[in-house]
């Protein structure tokens, strides 16, 4: 006898909310660039907390200091450069349309143009393609942060609720996550020809 995945109810909602939506929503859908500077200086903010917590990223990040990287999704750019404290620093889409603003060392061009497939792709655990230009060593850094350098929300919220407790949401967590990833292969699978 099959079982029902927990997760039924998602895909049910996913594709009411896909048939109530016009076909090019997520082609011709813009955020309001308000919108958009506030979720990069919230992602910058996020990446310097997990940064400040892996002394070994800084160190290589400082000996990157001054150099810039631009991440570009369909019609979005998100540029940083880092900083000699071995942070990012998020550089204004103004501030980088200057005459005298530096061009990017490293341009990172995500090519998948739909957000439902690039997200079942990082839910997966895989890597969208990326086009890459510019510098090789920089990119080589990057590449090696994004392998090796991972956020510990258990060691965070140890600092407010206490160990144990952080402990049994962690591992509940994760295996939500680990299910959630089960099913979206399960369904990407059954989808697929």
């Amino acid at each position: 006898m099959a079982t029902q995945s927990p997760f039924s109810w998602l895909v049910d909602a996913a594709n009411t909310l896909r048939a109530k939506l016009p076909a090019d929503l997520p082609q011709s859908f813009t955020p309001p660039a308000w919108a958009v500077a506030e979720v990069q200086q919230r992602v910058v903010l996020f990446l310097n907390h997990v940064l400040m917590q892996e002394p070994a990223a800084r160190d290589r990040l400082q000996r990157q200091r001054g150099r810039q990287v631009q991440v570009c999704w369909r019609d979005q750019v998100f540029q940083c450069a880092f900083t000699p404290a071995g942070l990012i620093e998020f550089i204004a889409p103004d501030a980088s349309t200057h005459a005298s603003a530096k061009a990017p060392d490293l341009v990172l061009r995500v090519n998948e143009p739909s957000p439902f497939e690039l997200v079942k792709t990082v839910v997966q655990g895989e890597k969208p393609a990326i086009r890459i230009e510019g510098d090789v060593q920089l990119a080589a850094e990057v590449n090696w942060l994004i392998d090796h350098v991972r956020w510990d929300p258990e060691e965070d919220l140890s600092r407010l609720i206490g160990d144990a407790p952080a402990h049994t949401l962690a591992q509940n967590a994760k295996r939500a996550v680990d299910a959630l990833r089960s099913f979206v292969k399960q369904q990407a699978s059954k989808a697929a020809p």
